[in-house]
């Protein structure tokens, strides 16, 4: 797999250090040219000095042959540019852009370019893991599109003791994994909850909110975590 990335500083050094242990083929655009040179010697990368959203520095760069682009840069309106000549005029199918503002993901989705913010990522993870103890962990799949969260009932979770068929749970909303004394359960609807259950739950963004009320019965309003927001 190829893979053209454009950017620089540390971010794009460990991506491109773990693409690279994977056994991907990695090219990277950068202007700075001491930063180039850095790259070079650190990586086993091809590495261009040049604009990237130049779309003869992407050519030369071989983007005709990239299986996918992911822009990177401090600028949002390059990140944007480089994802659309890699996306329109040379047909690249997988493109990624980063938003540096987290108020240009909606924009860049609207525009057809796949968007991500580290700011409303890692701000999501704080506010799941501030707000409810019993949320172990929480990743968004599908570019932000889907939810999957770890939960551990408690003694005083609503649905401990409940049968999962007569659980209540909102539109798009699932129990994929049920683990019971580090024993994963694929969930049936005459399967129990019991207090110290782990659930895999997967929902949207939009009822992650009131689907996590539905086993902790805590409101959907404290530490303002679980308002249905998007994750890009």
């Amino acid at each position: 797999m190829k893979v053209l990335i454009v950017g620089g500083g540390k971010t794009l050094y460990f991506i491109c250090r773990n693409f690279i242990a994977k056994g991907y083929e990695v090219v990277i655009i950068n202007r700075k040219k001491d930063e180039c040179i850095q790259l070079a010697r650190q990586l086993s990368a091809m590495v261009i000095c040049g604009d990237g959203s130049d779309a003869a520095i992407l050519k030369d760069a071989g983007i005709i042959g990239a299986d996918a682009v992911l822009a990177i840069t401090p600028n949002d309106q390059d990140n944007l540019v480089i994802c659309q000549l890699a996306s329109l005029k040379f047909g690249v199918t997988k493109v990624l852009a980063m938003a540096n503002d987290p108020d240009n993901t909606e924009i860049f989705e609207k525009l057809g370019v796949s968007a991500f913010s580290t700011t409303q990522i890692v701000g999501s993870l704080i506010e799941q893991r501030a707000s409810l103890e019993q949320v172990l962990n929480l990743m968004s799949v599908g570019e932000g599109r889907v939810n999957v969260t770890e939960i551990i009932l408690d003694v005083d979770s609503p649905v401990a003791g409940k049968v999962l068929k007569d659980i209540d749970l909102p539109e798009n909303a699932l129990i994929a994994v049920l683990i019971r004394d580090n024993q994963p359960i694929v969930p049936r609807g005459a399967n129990n909850l019991l207090a110290g259950d782990r659930l895999v739950l997967i929902t949207l963004p939009e009822n992650h909110g009131s689907a996590l009320k539905v086993f902790t019965g805590e409101s959907q309003q404290r530490g303002n975590g679980f308002e249905g927001k998007r994750v890009s």
